[in-house]
């Protein structure tokens, strides 16, 4: 039997580090490079990626995460999210992977929407004018679940 192919994602991101926004990123761009309608809904700490004050100032999370391969001791000492931060984003300019703003600027480009969750900007008391102007919307979760009817859902 053969298998749909996939048309929509629907990606949400829930966390403001480095690792946890870039896969979503990522797979946005990649949908909308293969012709699918990609929406992505940033929630909780997720906001960072599109906050105009934080969007270039997201950093890799270097306590408990085991993805590191470093000890939560040394993941805690000061200066280690900097330095593991600025690693990756050499790490990234080399593979020519473009940082977050520039990111947001070419997928929204695309045709993709970006989203924030009205719960936690009223959480966080973020406004519209503390995001990036790529966001098309703050919406509620019942907008979002009209919004991504029949799509692929992505957590990242």
């Amino acid at each position: 039997m053969a298998q749909e192919p996939i048309t929509k994602v629907s990606i949400i991101v829930s966390k403001g580090s480095l690792e946890g926004v870039y896969p979503a990123l990522i797979m946005a761009n990649g949908a909308r490079a293969e012709g699918i309608s990609a929406d992505l809904f940033f929630t909780f700490f997720g906001l960072d990626a599109i906050h105009r004050r934080r969007y270039e100032h997201v950093k890799v999370a270097t306590v408990g995460n085991p993805g590191l391969h470093v000890a939560t001791l040394a993941g805690g000492l000061p200066g280690m999210s900097s330095v593991m931060t600025h690693y990756m984003e050499r790490k990234m300019e080399k593979l020519d992977i473009p940082a977050i703003p520039e990111f947001l600027e070419m997928i929204a480009d695309s045709g993709a929407g970006l989203y924030a969750c009205k719960a936690s900007c009223d959480l966080f008391d973020i406004g519209r004018e503390d995001l990036v102007d790529q966001v098309k919307d703050i919406i509620t979760v019942g907008e979002f679940y009209a919004l991504a009817a029949g799509a692929q859902i992505v957590f990242t």
